[in-house]
């Protein structure tokens, strides 16, 4: 068996890099802790973390080829970040007029949970501590 630590980073392609930046920062509340242009492959790297933690990796290429949400396919399903009160987090998505489903709880914890989208359709949840 491997001996892993905890998730080092999650990498996002994005089609539009300074919207999908503005939403990771300002809606997300992610902190930028290194943003790089790499010229040869025309793309931006940066590097967000939350509340001190390194998560994500946000890139952005020319003309990225669309992923399939819906129906589900293989890989990736959700970006998932847990919150403290998911009532006051919906408000708050309600407030900056961003769309979500209703809020519903996980059959197996009993913890109640909630999905919207990134401005590239990547859903994302909140998941109630």
């Amino acid at each position: 068996m491997l001996h892993l630590n905890k998730v080092h980073h999650i990498a996002l392609i994005c089609s539009d890099y300074q919207r999908s930046l503005d939403f990771y920062t300002r809606v997300i509340g992610c902190q930028i802790l290194a943003e790089h242009w790499r010229e040869e492959q025309q793309s931006y790297l940066t590097k967000l973390s939350l509340n001190g933690d390194y998560i994500i990796e946000l890139f952005s290429f020319p003309s990225p080829p669309h992923r399939l949400s819906y129906p589900e396919a293989a890989g990736l399903r959700h970006l998932a970040f847990e919150v403290d009160d998911i009532v006051e987090q919906v408000n708050e998505l309600d407030r900056m007029g961003i769309a979500h489903e209703e809020i519903r709880t996980d059959m197996t914890t009993g913890k109640r949970f909630v999905f919207f989208e990134d401005p590239d359709g990547q859903p994302l949840e909140m998941y109630e501590k």
